[in-house]
């Protein structure tokens, strides 16, 4: 029997892989709940956002804040990508079959990837973590690098953020309203247009902002992309897609089956993610959070 420690450690990696996998899976949730798209291309902005990253890092040598700036750089960077993405190809879409959709994202993947190879080769890369967090802290016996704290904190701060932004602002209070009826918002005046692409360039910003925090923990590889999209994809399903707390939920049952999952089940781990999400779709098939489309 595992001891009291241990288990708070294996519960602590847990809760850290869901906060990585919060701040991803918060944009692709936005995404779909607003737009009605599944963009396969989010992982593949996580990835750039990791490239991005190591690449401003590099640029910038041994200046002060450098892993700081070159994670805003790379969601920004990220974040313009998305716009122009939305602005000149996927507004032809909609409105179409979910399956044109979902044949554009995914062929972004490919060209996405294959870009990345080129610019950055198939090699190994990575980032240090910043001074300021490269030490650890020990609490009841289990050691916890500060950067990971820092990951843990950051996670419920993006969790208030958002929900101070999609409750108490005009524009969260838009941004619910084209979720539920976006015919009848447009038929009051609101730009809708505007509004889709103001959503999809904050979903690419979270889904760039993750993959560049992601650098000091993470080799950045090709192929990270379609790792971290098959984690997200179940996050939201969990939790209900389109649901900010479902997918905040969905993350953390995620963290904690995968962690003890590995403590119990080594060689089936990921097994038992998979099963919980088709328990989910079984019993509640729009997620535990989420609720049912209109027909």
């Amino acid at each position: 029997m595992p001891d009291a420690s241990f288990i708070f450690a294996q519960s602590l990696s847990g809760l850290t892989a869901a906060m990585f996998l919060f701040l991803i899976a918060s944009g692709l949730s936005l995404i779909f709940g607003v737009l009605r798209v599944l963009n396969f291309a989010h992982g593949s902005f996580y990835m750039l956002g990791a490239y991005l990253a190591w690449q401003v890092v590099r640029w910038a040598g041994t200046g002060p804040g450098r892993f700081w700036w070159a994670a805003l750089g790379a969601a920004l960077g990220v974040a313009v990508l998305g716009g122009l993405v939305e602005r000149l190809l996927l507004r032809h879409l909609y409105g179409k079959e979910e399956l044109y959709q979902l044949l554009f994202t995914y062929a972004l993947v490919l060209v996405i990837s294959d870009a990345a190879k080129v610019t950055w080769g198939t090699g190994q890369l990575s980032v240090s973590r910043p001074p300021g967090l490269s030490g650890a802290l020990h609490l009841f016996g289990t050691i916890i690098p500060h950067y990971n704290l820092f990951v843990l904190l950051l996670g419920p701060a993006i969790a208030l953020v958002f929900w101070v932004i999609l409750h108490r602002t005009r524009l969260g209070r838009l941004i619910r309203a084209a979720a539920l009826d976006r015919e009848m918002l447009g038929a009051l005046g609101v730009n809708v247009s505007r509004l889709y692409t103001g959503v999809f360039v904050l979903g690419s910003f979270l889904a760039g902002l993750g993959g560049a925090l992601v650098t000091p923990v993470k080799t950045i590889v090709p192929g990270m992309d379609v790792e971290i999209i098959v984690e997200a994809f179940i996050v939201v399903v969990i939790g209900g897609l389109g649901s900010f707390w479902g997918t905040l939920l969905g993350a953390l049952i995620y963290g904690q089956v995968l962690s003890f999952g590995i403590l119990i089940f080594p060689r089936f781990s990921i097994f038992s993610v998979f099963a919980l999400m088709a328990v989910v779709l079984i019993l509640r098939p729009w997620g535990l959070l989420g609720r049912p489309l209109k027909a």
